[in-house]
């Protein structure tokens, strides 16, 4: 068995620091400084991370090229079956038209870019979040929001951003259970203090969006609205997740937040520009539009049936207010996500639950004999759970099957509709995988323990740092639940050597996470691919790159507040 050390160089948890990171390093160098595509990027660092593995750390060749394929795995099965499946239902009422129904139904909501951009990419992007999680509410409020006539750089940075709040509870509250079950803390301790936390970004990133559409005039003018449904958001999450349900948070806090939205846009009736806004150009340089031919777009059609579209024009869009869809016709553009949050809410019954458990497949990766580098145990990560039957992925394609159903949708065009997607992510497909095999080498060899815990030695810091690790997990990984399990027991044993609450530092690992999110290789290759933006992974890295940290800055500040008597109120039952 190979049992990593945490300071493999003479002693120094430092330098042993500053080794474990260069695979990191040569990864986020190469994607955005270099601007080198995501995959190779992505090679290189695990190929740097192997090396690592095997010269510093002394783990053996064999277990280190073991690892990367278990990781690569896990990056198909189960994220990636999440994605396609998410993208394949959306592609469906693409080539059907329903979707177009949808985008004008939205659109109809409000002809003002800057709050479509709340209500496409913060309002269902969060039920997205909530339903599937894992990349599936980039790709697929990206999309939506081209077809309201967003410019596809200006669609996926906004998308990527707004996919921040709900990420903690995302997945019908998968990273908050896991980090429950890991740390062996109440679900509900952590669930509330999750809970005290991030409902502070909901508040803040519809602002983040409005300014991200139409800069400092944008949020003069539709600043009320914004904030009003990033409070409701704020609150809903809040109540939901301390006195409800950790599964449904989320959802609630969605749906609830976009009918305040409207709400307040109804009442107020002046949330439209005042004349044409650069701001809604193309910021990052000209790219062909999903569906006129860019490689990697998701086919988005240009608007039909008479509508009028208006793209990249100004803040207002095409609204097609002379095109008139039945009640039918609403009825079945909304189906597909009405399908899916039923689908997900039967799974959710506890014998329902109990019958998909049994065809879940829980084995040691064969090969694969690593050890915890502190307790000694059987590393965790070298078990794969292949449960094929109640995966997420395998709800959405239940899902998708039920609404080719509902829609009457022909055989022959869901195949080709589920091919199309499959070609569509075919560079996001290896990204993911890639990456997903450099985190399994740097975690299985030691290096991203060594890492943690060079960061959870930082003392009296440690509360204002304790979100970096979480945010540095999902950077890594793309996942707050990955970053939950790798980090989670960490930031509870530091939390109890240092005198803080463990439920603080724990649900800090959550909370900050959720701020790698957007500027993770994953998700950046999610977003190039399904916007027809393939190459450009380093433009959007730059452009969110600032916000994740400016945000990550503000985690930090609340966090280390919430463990003093300053805001140490907030944690109080």
């Amino acid at each position: 068995m190979f049992q990593p050390v945490l300071d493999p160089l003479g002693g120094s948890l430092g330098w042993s620091s500053l080794v474990a990171a260069l695979p990191l390093a040569v990864f986020f160098v190469m994607l955005g400084v270099l601007r080198i595509q995501a995959w190779l990027s992505a090679l290189a660092a695990l190929a740097t991370s192997i090396a690592v593995a095997v010269a510093v750390y002394g783990m053996p060749v064999g277990q280190s090229l073991n690892s990367a394929v278990l990781g690569a795995l896990f990056g198909l099965f189960p994220i990636m079956w999440i994605v396609v499946n998410a993208l394949w239902v959306y592609q469906m009422t693409v080539d059907t038209g329903h979707f177009e129904v949808l985008r004008r139904s939205f659109g109809k909501l409000s002809d003002d870019q800057r709050l479509q951009a709340v209500i496409v990419a913060f309002c269902f992007g969060a039920l997205l979040e909530a339903l599937a999680g894992f990349g599936a509410p980039v790709a697929i409020s990206s999309v939506m929001l081209i077809a309201l006539g967003f410019k596809p750089f200006k669609a996926a940075t906004v998308a990527l951003v707004a996919n921040t709040a709900p990420v903690a509870f995302g997945a019908m509250g998968t990273p908050v259970i896991t980090l429950s079950e890991l740390t062996g803390l109440p679900l509900a301790d952590v669930s509330s203090t999750v809970g005290r936390q991030t409902p502070l970004l909901a508040a803040i990133v519809p602002v983040l969006l409005v300014y991200l559409v139409d800069g400092r005039r944008g949020v003069r003018q539709t600043w009320i609205p914004a904030f009003a449904c990033g409070l409701a958001f704020a609150a809903a999450q809040f109540v939901t997740s301390n006195y409800l349900s950790v599964e449904l948070t989320d959802v609630v806090a969605a749906l609830f937040s976009v009918g305040v939205l409207v709400l307040v846009m109804r009442m107020g009736r002046t949330y439209t520009p005042g004349g044409p806004a650069p701001a809604a150009a193309d910021d990052g340089g000209g790219a062909t539009a999903p569906g006129a031919g860019g490689e990697g777009g998701t086919g988005a059609p240009a608007a039909a049936d008479g509508a009028r579209t208006e793209k990249g024009s100004g803040t207002t869009t095409g609204t097609d207010t002379e095109v008139q869809d039945s009640t039918g016709a609403a009825v079945k553009a909304y189906l597909p996500y009405a399908v899916i949050i039923i689908v997900f809410a039967v799974t959710q019954i506890p014998s329902v639950k109990t019958l998909l458990e049994k065809g879940a497949v829980l084995f040691d990766w064969p090969g694969l004999d690593v050890a915890d580098p502190v307790s000694g145990e059987p590393a965790a990560s070298t078990v794969f759970n292949f449960n094929w039957l109640p995966a997420t992925g395998t709800m959405l394609l239940l899902s998708g099957v039920l609404t080719a159903l509902l829609l009457a949708i022909a055989p022959g065009v869901a195949v080709r509709a589920y091919g199309q997607t499959l070609h569509q992510l075919r560079w996001a497909i290896l990204t993911v995988a890639t990456v997903l095999a450099l985190a399994y080498v740097m975690n299985l060899s030691g290096q991203t323990s060594t890492i943690g815990h060079f960061i959870a030695g930082a003392g009296a810091a440690l509360a204002f740092l304790s979100p970096v690790l979480g945010w540095l997990g999902v950077a890594v990984t793309g996942s707050d639940t990955s970053a939950n399990a790798l980090f989670g027991i960490l930031q509870v044993t530091a939390a109890k050597n240092s005198g803080y609450q463990p439920e603080l530092l724990a649900a800090a690992n959550s909370s900050g996470g959720v701020l790698g999110k957007m500027l993770s290789p994953q998700n950046l290759a999610i977003a190039a691919a399904a916007t027809g933006l393939g190459g450009r992974e380093p433009e959007l890295l730059r452009k969110v790159v600032g916000w994740s940290l400016a945000l990550l800055l503000v985690m930090c500040v609340l966090v280390y507040l919430q463990s003093t008597p300053v805001l140490g109120w907030m944690l109080l039952s």
